[in-house]
């Protein structure tokens, strides 16, 4: 066992969406530690989380009305995507500057680094969906200049820019259309930007049309192997192939049926099959190629971590199976500093 396991850079939470349905402000339990979910300032220290990808999702009406325990009629007329990206982009900003200096905003890969060596939780936004866009694109340089740096065109449902991979278990990620042409334009619109594309949520159609437009790395920010656990939203070799090719990179997911052979949101799930995936995608795309993208606050985790606090016994679960120090680095965050220098700077 190492004398001090590396603190972890993480490449999905839903933490945002989760602040955004709580009543009140959620922010003095986000502090004190009296938070729900998986993460909160304590525990993520605890855990040695260092930061990542906070994600600012739209939920579907069904949702919000479930949450907040509202008619779902009513969910349905709130549902504004644009206002509801403003509100969690909003609350991030308020969220960091709450945090006396403990929390930063990064816009560089040089922010990350600098918040490594201050010991600053280091926070990127990204958008997951692009609902909030219209077709003409003319909101995006807005949402760059309030601090987004990433972008998933799609999550499940669809949009102006094409259809999210969606589907049974177990299935393909061959479930509907590709990119529209204003899919296209904003694959175009991101590689100029430098602001990376996550295709994480893209079928494969999707995935093969932005593989053949965009000019940067590959990047599915919270995804598996299809070969161990057929999700429609997991990836197949020949998408790992093209991952690879790119010098792009994978975060491994921890959500249990993203995981495990039967599909199953099983909470019995051992940390062992987290370890099972990073081997695979490792074999397939190279030591330099794999991180990690939780999906805190949005998945079933396993019981083996519970929460955030339970990342160091995923890494010591690593350390077990042979992964030495320098490569645990990688894994925990060399590999996605890497990646976003290269795309946000060239």
């Amino acid at each position: 066992m190492f004398d001090a396991l590396p603190t972890l850079f993480d490449g999905h939470n839903d933490l945002l969406l989760r602040l955004w349905i709580a009543e009140g402000d959620p922010l003095p339990a986000l502090f004190s530690g009296r938070d729900r979910g998986h993460l909160d300032y304590p525990r993520m220290r605890a855990g040695g989380f260092a930061g990542g990808l906070f994600a600012v999702f739209v939920p579907p009406p069904e949702w919000v009305a479930r949450q907040r325990g509202i008619p779902l009629a009513d969910a349905v007329a709130q549902h504004d995507p644009l206002a509801i990206t403003a509100a969690q982009i909003a609350l991030c900003h308020r969220m960091t500057a709450a945090s006396q200096g403990r929390m930063r905003l990064c816009l560089t890969a040089d922010d990350i680094m600098a918040c490594r060596r201050e010991g600053v939780l280091a926070v990127v936004l990204h958008i997951e969906g692009a609902g909030a866009l219209t077709d003409d694109l003319q909101g995006l340089a807005a949402l760059q200049a309030q601090g987004v740096r990433s972008i998933g065109p799609f999550w499940n449902l669809p949009n102006a820019f094409g259809e999210g991979v969606r589907g049974d278990f177990p299935g393909s990620p061959d479930t509907g259309a590709g990119l529209t042409a204003a899919g296209e334009r904003l694959i175009a619109a991101c590689n100029q930007r430098r602001i990376m594309i996550d295709l994480s949520h893209m079928n494969e159609k999707a995935f093969w049309q932005t593989a053949a437009l965009s000019h940067a790395p590959l990047v599915a920010t919270h995804s598996n192997a299809h070969a161990l656990c057929p999700q429609p939203r997991n990836l197949t070799d020949d998408q790992l192939a093209a991952i690879a090719d790119s010098d792009g990179l994978v975060g491994v997911n921890f959500g249990t049926a993203f995981l495990r052979a039967d599909g199953q949101r099983n909470p019995a799930t051992p940390v062992t099959e987290i370890v099972k995936h990073v081997e695979y995608l490792i074999a397939k795309l190279g030591e330099d190629r794999v991180a990690f993208g939780s999906d805190f606050d949005g998945i079933q985790l396993p019981d083996d971590l519970g929460d955030v606090t339970g990342l160091p016994r995923l890494l010591a679960a690593l350390t077990a199976a042979g992964v030495d120090r320098p490569l645990l680095e990688k894994l925990a965050w060399r590999n996605w500093l890497r990646v976003l220098q290269a795309t946000w700077q060239g």
